[in-house]
């Protein structure tokens, strides 16, 4: 079983920035790719950023530019480093870990932004 868990989020002023951290431990032997997507109320969960264990990265055209993506391998941890954040950034925001053997979410946290 592995475990995912998030940390970081909160409230901040539109402009300001947050870091978001999930660390996974468990069974784990490859953790093949490490996202972050987020939902907001009464809205579809979206991507926001993905990032493979060859260092690619993906990301949402809403986020491009203002958010970067990056793992540890060794901690088997994701960060989200979230600049020039605006109020439409607010959301839950997830990790999600892709494994050989299944892919896992954690359990959220939530990011508000005052205008």
């Amino acid at each position: 079983q592995v475990q995912l868990v998030e940390s970081g989020g909160g409230l901040v002023q539109a402009g300001g920035s947050l870091r978001l951290s999930c660390a996974a431990s468990g069974s784990i032997s490859s953790i093949n790719v490490m996202g972050w997507y987020r939902q907001a109320p009464g809205k579809q969960r979206e991507l926001v950023a993905t990032i493979t264990n060859g260092g690619t990265t993906n990301y949402g055209d809403s986020v491009k530019g203002r958010f970067t993506i990056s793992r540890d391998n060794a901690k088997n941890t994701v960060y989200l480093q979230m600049n020039s954040l605006k109020p439409e950034d607010t959301a839950v925001y997830y990790c999600r870990m892709v494994l050989v053997s299944n892919n896992y979410w954690g359990q959220g946290t939530q990011v508000t932004v005052s205008s």
